[in-house]
């Protein structure tokens, strides 16, 4: 589902008018009917209800006065007002309240201080309030009478529908740029915009509904400019690969993982259960050799190997040869492997002479601080990174505040920088192509934020890479499915005690949920 911002839209509108002639009054029509149907879904109540509708002079105050005419033939008890003169109203707006006033719905202006704070007890006593006010045409902080309205809704009690974007939010950017409208539901007309579906922005959406307003999917993919997209099942659910019924266990790829030391070895055996659960035909965990008798204990499906050490139980760099003899189809290395001299020329040299897709994870990623030009010698070879927040400001010299930040720039210019796929972890993981090309996550909850939850995902991305002949399929099938089992096991054991473990466990069952090849399973333990 493409995200777009101010421009795009722009452009989405002029294409769909001047190119297929579809009249922009249509679209203001269809946008403020998709707005009332949304409405009636969400609210049992509304027929009910007594509702004000809140517009502007421009096309978002246009749409809101379809809405209002929609209420009211509908029988709805609504009130509109006009932030603003009705003389200051043009083009389709202007149409749309004329129709308004000739019918004889009731409107009000509000074009000071003075005459809002006159009708402001009528609008804000109301059970439904329609924001209307200004949509994706927002370029500034609000101010002077704008800012006074918004406050006031923040003090009431009314159930607040916005219409495209919630005043005070711009479509450029997912953090607010001054004092925004907080909404129980947000109708966004045709694509979702940035801060609709990122933090901190979609705090203030509430639940989201995208209205179809009759411009093609096939303009909103065309658009120029930066691509950013929200990950769906319907798009993912074709990417899951059915299985042959002659297939065998090398079908489906050798995964070698190098991973674990001397008091974290949990965290090799949580990305080997993540790339079986995943459907790794076979998986292989190169460990130091003082701890492969503790991980061969933590599980039977998987083979390991001894490494040579540096150190008890730690991996040393002499073991880089033998890892490459091993039989593999993909590379995941870093979690649990400790960081120190040793550690970094073993990474390093996974990075330049693998030549298998390479996944880096946690202490893969932490060698590399301040340095990560290394991985411009994979330059034509699939390289995955992994990192969280901190992780991702240690490899570029920077605070985790300001990776929090700038998450989508980052991301987008580290994977095109440096020629890799970045998952940026955190709420909202985003997956970012060597293309330029960004993806959202939907998926995953608070409860995921416990250790090894990142160590599954290193054994995910491997399987997949495995299974699926795209790199961009692939992260994204991992990245959606470890938050969507994450929710699963949320549902099971409640967010506070869900452990790594828990989402290996809910894997399967996020996997056909997707696929739709059965309903999922749900655990009673």
């Amino acid at each position: 589902m493409r995200v777009v911002n101010t421009v795009q839209m722009r452009e989405a509108d002029r294409r769909t008018i001047e190119d297929l002639g579809i009249p922009s009054i249509v679209l203001m029509e269809n946008a403020g009917r998709q707005v009332v149907d949304a409405m009636e879904a969400a609210f049992d109540d509304l027929a009910d209800s007594r509702v004000a509708v809140l517009c502007g002079r421009g096309n978002n105050g246009g749409d809101g006065f379809v809405v209002a005419r929609t209420l009211a033939a509908r029988g709805v008890d609504v009130l509109v007002c006009l932030v603003g003169t009705a003389d200051a109203v043009r083009g389709d707006a202007r149409i749309n309240l004329g129709i308004l006033q000739r019918l004889g719905v009731p409107l009000v202006e509000a074009s000071s201080e003075q005459t809002w704070e006159l009708h402001a007890g009528d609008v804000l006593g109301r059970d439904v309030i329609v924001d209307a006010l200004f949509g994706t045409g927002l370029t500034g902080p609000l101010a002077g009478l704008a800012e006074t309205v918004v406050a006031d809704l923040a003090e009431c009690q009314a159930r607040i529908v916005a219409v495209d974007l919630p005043s005070g939010l711009s479509a450029d950017s997912p953090t607010p740029i001054g004092p925004a409208v907080s909404a129980a539901l947000t109708v966004t007309l045709a694509a979702p915009k940035l801060p609709l579906v990122m933090p901190p922005g979609e705090s203030l959406v509430g639940t989201l509904v995208v209205a179809d307003i009759g411009i093609p999917l096939g303009i909103l993919e065309g658009l120029d400019g930066p691509y950013v997209s929200r990950l769906t099942p319907e798009e993912l659910r074709p990417l899951v690969p059915a299985r042959p019924p002659h297939a065998h266990k090398g079908t489906f790829g050798h995964a070698l993982l190098v991973s674990g030391s001397l008091g974290k070895t949990g965290a090799a055996h949580l990305s080997a259960m993540g790339a079986l659960r995943s459907g790794a035909g076979l998986v292989t965990v190169g460990t130091p050799a003082t701890c492969v008798p503790i991980v061969a204990s933590l599980g039977a499906e998987y083979m390991t190997e001894a490494l040579a050490e540096s150190g008890p139980g730690r991996v040393a760099a002499a073991a880089l040869d033998r890892l490459l003899a091993l039989p593999h189809d993909v590379v995941a290395a870093g979690p649990g492997l400790g960081t120190g001299d040793e550690q970094r020329r073993l990474i390093i040299g996974l990075i330049e002479r693998v030549t298998a897709p390479l996944v880096l994870d946690a202490d893969g990623i932490n060698v590399l601080a301040g340095e990560p030009g290394v991985l411009s010698a994979r330059e034509g070879r699939v390289t995955v990174v992994t990192p969280h927040p901190g992780e991702m400001a240690r490899l570029l010299g920077t605070s985790a505040g300001a990776v929090q930040e700038h998450r989508l720039h980052i991301a987008q210019d580290f994977a095109r920088t440096h020629g890799v796929y970045v998952v940026l972890k955190g709420h909202r993981t985003l997956l970012a192509t060597p293309s330029g090309r960004v993806f959202i996550n939907p998926t995953g909850n608070p409860g995921m934020a416990t250790g090894g939850s990142g160590d599954v995902l290193t054994g995910m991305l491997a399987a997949w890479l495995m299974q699926v002949d795209s790199p961009e399929h692939a992260c994204q099938l991992a990245v959606y499915l470890h938050g969507a089992a994450g929710d699963l096991a949320a549902a099971d054991v409640g967010e506070i005690a869900m452990t790594a473990g828990d989402i290996v466990t809910a894997l399967g069952d996020a996997v056909e949920e997707l696929s739709a090849s059965r309903p999922p399973a749900r655990r009673t333990s």
